[in-house]
């Protein structure tokens, strides 16, 4: 039987459907991408079917960074980031260059000429536009109709609820960045079903609808002939035989074509019929690109079938716990979950209609039925269960009659549990020290007590720093706490330890939220501990498109980059007000200098040193490099200069050597990362700080001492 999601009001229902698609799609890539690469035979004869996750079968984390995902949503920011225009394909290309690093974010790293979205990247750096960058007349048909079109594309589709002909547009303008031929078509064929199933649960019907937005002779013909010979009524192994004989590898060029897995993705459709844990088994288990084509399946039926269809079997969505990573230049957006990206494309949807942008929730809302946002039983410590309810989330203590504690937490960074296998995960904390939480907790009666806590990873293993103990009672009260300095480390997770007397007792997390940049946050003298390891723990929170990041012999850090635009950055969009600070050497350089209010390592502000003679407050949009002010200031290398960028609502300020050197009015006010650029050459920094700012008076900011001019 068809499942509707529980839901009554539109908008409601649009919003758990797109938390079910997000939820589904990460579902199927975590399901599938343990036997990514696997021939068929090789699943067949270790597992039988992928129904369940076996990547502990295979000694991997479950959890782990993935192009799906991270292609998925780091090219959909592309509405975001461009509020009130239409989309075009060079949008998506400059969003590609924003976000992707170069041989260590997102895409497959093949090589020009072999992997289609290495080729593409590299025509973009070229000053390539798309869709030129990845069209047949300039790549050849072989690259331009592989799989990326299809695996990327999701969240556009999510995007236009009972809208095909927007979503195709958008879908086939977004993949042509890369692709082109019949990978846009069938990109744009599943996005035209995305959309229209959010009002049309009939697979049938919904593959009637979406085959009039086909163009192309051999999609159309494959379809037809894939509904023609998969069916629920017919074995899965059947279905994946007859699509292997007429669709398989052997019959197109490349290593991953768009239409094998198109085939494939449709055959497990109509293979599972109304049965979201059969889709994704399926997709998984029949070799192929099987993370990318069950995240596929996974995403459509988690909107069509509905959330209570993708939670029927609870070893599926429990253990995800809604937990993902997106990883790009922006660092302190990777460490993520579904309902946050949920939210992140409703606001997309709105941006798209031409309306506001809906007030943003606390980071932590539980706002979706049975969301949890990646807590869980805390692995490090005595665990609680944990549930998401409509009341936020809920924590029951089990264990002994006498006074029980129970530990319930989520990841703010990369857990060191989990990095085996997690392979091109860069990211930034979402946490930090020098932030203060603030939460919402009740209890279903008075007198369990609740103490916040982080956890630090250093040499010697896993510390847990506790804040007080707060008495809870049935009406719910705020508890806040600032993080503690930690000696430069960042924590990988925040939690609560609920005390309680006798098992059975019921506390509720109803919000949890750290907005602003810390009060403060430091790193400072000689992190370097062996000439071997020039990447100690203190540097993780760094993310890097600098050719060399490493820490430094003298001083903590060393920049070095060849080219343009070498961007060195920590933190996250919800710091806005702040000061960055540190000890900079300059020797071979064009530019360097602080970078703040980063959104990517193309999107950013910067007080730099240049040629020698000059200091500048710069505005990096894009591929557009605007000086906001400049003076004439003589430099000597090899000699430190205290240098402090300071963002204040859309007042700037660079200072050095303890004196105010420029200002200049920026263009928005919008939050970002903090760190270092420098240009053909290296810098290095002697020590960072970042200090929060009291936010501006209403209708307060600084005149421009020049006028804005670009280069």
């Amino acid at each position: 039987m068809t499942r509707h999601p529980v839901v009554t009001h539109p908008a409601d229902r649009y919003a758990e459907q797109v938390y079910a698609g997000v939820l589904g799609k990460i579902i199927g890539v975590y399901l599938g991408r343990p036997v990514e690469g696997w021939p068929y035979q090789d699943i067949t004869d270790r597992f039988g079917e992928v129904g369940r996750y076996v990547n502990d079968d295979l000694g991997l984390p479950l959890i782990v960074a993935d192009d799906d995902i991270s292609g998925t949503l780091a090219f959909a920011r592309v509405v975001l980031d461009n509020p009130g225009r239409t989309i075009t394909a060079a949008d998506v290309g400059d969003t590609w260059l924003n976000y992707v690093i170069e041989d260590r974010t997102i895409l497959w790293w093949g090589g020009m000429g072999r992997s289609t979205e290495h080729t593409a990247f590299l025509n973009l750096r070229r000053g390539i536009p798309a869709p030129r960058s990845g069209s047949v007349a300039l790549n050849g048909r072989t690259l331009a109709e592989q799989i990326g079109a299809q695996i990327f594309s999701d969240a556009f589709g999510l995007m236009c609820p009972g809208d095909p002909d927007r979503a195709v547009a958008l879908t086939r303008s977004a993949a042509s960045v890369s692709h082109d031929g019949d990978a846009l078509e069938s990109a744009g064929l599943l996005a035209a079903l995305r959309a229209s199933a959010f009002d049309e649960p009939d697979l049938d019907r919904l593959l009637d609808a979406g085959s009039g937005f086909v163009r192309s002779p051999a999609v159309r013909t494959l379809l037809d002939e894939v509904r023609a010979n998969c069916s629920a009524d017919r074995d899965w192994r059947d279905i994946r035989d007859w699509v292997d004989r007429h669709y398989g590898y052997a019959r197109y060029p490349g290593p991953c074509h768009a239409l094998s897995n198109l085939a494939m993705s449709l055959g497990a459709l109509l293979g599972a019929g109304d049965s979201f844990s059969a889709s994704v088994m399926i997709a998984s288990s029949v070799g192929f690109d099987t993370d990318s084509n069950a995240g596929t399946v996974g995403c459509l039926n988690g909107v069509r079938l509905g959330l209570d269809a993708v939670g029927e079997d609870p070893g599926l969505r429990t253990p995800v716990a809604d937990r993902l990573l997106v990883v790009t230049a922006d660092g302190g957006e990777c460490v993520s979950d579904a309902t946050r990206e949920a939210d992140r494309i409703l606001a997309s949807t709105a941006v798209l209609a031409g309306g506001e942008l809906p007030p943003p929730r606390p980071r932590f809302t539980f706002a979706y039925r049975g969301s949890v946002q990646g807590f869980t039983a805390c692995p490090y410590h005595t665990g609680a269960d944990v549930q998401g309810t409509a009341n936020g989330l809920r924590v029951l203590l089990g264990g002994s009659p006498d006074t029980v504690t129970g530990h319930v937490s989520t990841p703010t960074f990369l857990d060191p549990a989990e990095t085996s296998g997690n392979f091109s995960t860069l990211a930034s904390p979402t946490l930090y020290p020098g932030q203060t939480l603030t939460a919402r907790l009740s209890a279903a009666r008075a007198g369990p007590r609740v103490r916040p806590y982080v956890l630090y990873a250093d040499a010697g293993g896993i510390r847990t720093v506790l804040g007080e103990a707060h008495l809870l009672a049935p009406a719910p009260r705020t508890v806040t706490w600032q993080v503690p300095p930690s000696g430069g480390l960042v924590p990988f997770r925040v939690g609560f330890a609920f005390t309680a007397e006798g098992s059975g007792t019921e506390a509720f997390l109803h919000e949890l939220d750290w907005r602003g940049a810390p009060e403060h946050f430091e790193q400072s003298g000689v992190l370097l501990s062996s000439i071997w390891d020039t990447r100690p723990p203190a540097l993780a929170p760094w993310v890097s498109s600098a050719k060399n990041f490493e820490a430094d012999f003298a001083v903590t850090y060393s920049v070095s980059h060849p080219d343009a635009l070498g961007v060195v950055t920590t933190g996250t969009r919800e710091w806005t007000d702040y000061a960055v600070a540190s000890r900079l050497t300059l020797s071979l350089h064009e530019t360097a200098g602080l970078v703040a209010r980063s959104r990517g390592h193309r999107r950013f502000y910067a007080g730099v040193f240049t040629g020698k003679d000059r200091l500048r407050l710069l505005h990096q949009h894009d591929g557009r490099r605007h000086v906001l002010a400049e003076t004439a200031f003589p430099y000597e290398l090899d000699r430190p200069y205290a240098v402090e960028l300071r963002c204040r609502g859309r007042d700037l300020a660079l200072s050095v050597d303890g004196r105010t050197r420029l200002t200049a009015t920026a263009a928005d006010d919008l939050g970002g990362s903090a760190g270092f650029v420098v240009e053909r050459g290296a810098v290095a920094a002697d020590g960072v700080r970042v200090s929060r700012l009291a936010a501006p008076r209403a209708g307060g900011t600084a005149r421009a001492t020049t006028r804005e001019r670009r280069i």
